[in-house]
């Protein structure tokens, strides 16, 4: 379709006629879908406030934090640089500055990518083009949702954990950090929208960019080459403002800067670009050819995504084993660690073990997200009526889902092990204590807890695909308990629901193995389910 039939003007018309009743329109439509994200972010700046004076209501309490903080450099990846957690507002900037600003930024992402390019894909941005409606209108609706989303995730955030008792100047100014983390990536999505050949392609591209940003902030962070070099990402421009430390308000002013030079540049590439089509254009389809089993035609839906995070997991190694290297380095040079490891209460070759568990959970994770991303594509191509003709030519249904469960299982067990391997190689000849098998040998025993995390999806997308929602709750789970929860001192049966809480330590003296057969039985129970559930419903229902 050409430009001109894809967004027709009236005369005199400008390129955002009709934005506003748009955007009213699709904020009651989208408004809802935001609910989540803002209760997420408030509940984790919240809960801390709340729960900091009840953990650690004593001075020997919040050194005993610290130490630990300290003695875990692999915490820094996630949650940045804890400036000073004596207090309740430095606690909680440390807890929620850096992850909740990933949230908000995948709200933002997420927003702009649906009421854009997902519009166009679906068929509802032709119908409305065809009216009074500018060519640039649907974008800047897009962009503004998000805008407003962010915003009112920023205040209802600062409301509640200022109610809460937290100090109203750090607080607001932590809120802040949030809400300009998502017009950032509101931005970044707009570009991504332009680039994409489709929705899928559009997301991948924003969360990509996010995802590096998130790791090179954390990296840099945690490898202490000085205050500059937060300098380098838009995500260590929100830690400079220093909440509850330094209050520092002005870097907030470059992450509006970037923002308004992405947007503009959005703009430009999409009043140049064909209604439908991206900068990255499809390839085609072989001109002859057959799919000719249920696993081929798996991989061949997701070889693209499959190769992207195998690429992605190298990057990942290259980083968790260079930052491995300086592990020691990092021990000594906090006071907090060396404190402990003086008074004898740990070893150095605990401290690093811990370490490298810390490291491959989270490796694990971030797999587990790549098969939660399999199975939900199971449930596009059945929305799409793409399945039933398959049925059609006499593939069971176990045998089509059960090719993409393999995939999905297969693909993230890939990705730990490439990050183990690419991590051994260089972690385990730099002397830090622990060898290439030990490595290799803590990634292996990681992979049952990615299965069982990836196993709720199965469950959900083959029984009960209406709360497709419900696919993610194994990864949030996983993540919140086995990162988040030791920071609020959950008990050992709360921490045991995430499967990685399960995973030993193999360069113990005497490493608990039985944690991974409990886990290997729950995922079997997780995918008897799916797989029975996708035997007995309907289709696209």
């Amino acid at each position: 379709m050409s430009r001109t039939a894809a967004a027709p003007r009236t005369a005199g018309g400008s390129a955002l006629t009709g934005t506003r009743p748009l955007l009213r329109a699709s904020l009651r439509q989208e408004a809802r879908s935001f609910a989540p994200w803002i209760a997420a972010v408030t509940a984790l700046s919240a809960s801390s406030v709340l729960a900091y004076a009840f953990l650690f209501p004593d001075a020997s309490d919040r050194k005993a934090l610290a130490a630990a903080v300290g003695g875990n450099p692999a915490l820094g990846l996630i949650f940045g640089p804890a400036r000073d957690l004596s207090t309740t507002d430095g606690f909680n900037t440390w807890r929620s500055l850096a992850l909740g600003g990933f949230i908000t930024a995948l709200m933002a992402i997420f927003a702009v990518v649906r009421a854009s390019r997902a519009q166009e894909d679906s068929g509802q941005a032709e119908l409305l083009a065809s009216g009074v409606l500018g060519r640039s209108a649907r974008l800047a609706v897009a962009v503004a949702q998000a805008s407003l989303a962010s915003l009112a995730l920023g205040v209802v955030s600062a409301v509640v954990t200022g109610l809460c008792g937290a100090g109203w100047a750090d607080t607001l100014l932590l809120s802040a950090t949030f809400t300009v983390t998502g017009l950032m990536s509101a931005a970044v999505a707009a570009v991504a929208a332009q680039l994409g050949s489709d929705a899928r392609t559009a997301s991948t591209l924003a969360v990509a960019v996010l995802g590096c940003l998130f790791v090179l902030r954390g990296y840099l962070d945690s490898m202490d080459f000085g205050d500059w070099v937060s300098w380098v990402t838009p995500l260590g421009w929100m830690e400079r403002t220093e909440p509850a430390a330094g209050n520092t308000w002005w870097p907030l002013l470059p992450g509006l800067g970037l923002a308004v030079v992405l947007l503009v540049a959005a703009f430009a590439l999409q009043a140049r670009r064909d209604f439908g089509q991206g900068a990255f254009a499809p390839r085609p389809g072989p001109a002859r050819g057959a799919v000719r089993s249920p696993l081929a035609l798996a991989w061949r839906l997701n070889r693209g995504p499959v190769l992207s995070w195998t690429v992605a997991f190298v990057l990942l190694g290259v980083v968790f084993g260079n930052f491995s290297t300086s592990v020691t380095d990092l021990l000594s040079g906090n006071p907090a660690a060396a404190a402990v490891l003086a008074s004898g209460a740990a070893t150095p070759d605990a401290l690093v073990a811990s370490f490298l568990v810390t490291i491959l959970s989270l490796a694990g994770i971030i797999a587990a997200i790549s098969g939660v991303q399999t199975m939900l594509k199971v449930r596009s191509e059945e929305l799409e009526d793409r399945v039933e003709p398959v049925m059609a030519a006499a593939v069971p249904r176990s045998s089509y889902l059960g090719a993409h469960v393999l995939l999905a299982l297969s693909g993230p067990t890939a990705g730990v092990l490439v990050a183990g391997v690419v991590t051994a190689l260089i972690a385990g000849t730099a002397g830090i204590g622990v060898g290439v098998g030990d490595v290799l040998l803590q990634a292996v025993a990681t992979v049952p807890a990615v299965w069982t995390a990836t196993a709720v999806s199965v469950a959900v997308v083959g029984a009960r695909p209406q709360v497709r929602l419900a696919a993610w709750i194994g990864v949030l789970a996983s993540f919140a308990l086995t990162l988040l929860g030791p920071t609020f001192k959950l008990p050992d049966w709360a921490l045991g629901i995430s499967p990685f809480h399960h995973v030993p330590h193999v360069t113990a003296a005497h490493p608990d193995w039985w944690g991974l057969l409990w886990i290997t039985l729950v995922t079997a129970a997780f995918l008897a389910i799916g797989l029975a559930g996708f035997r007995r419903r309907d289709l696209a229902r």
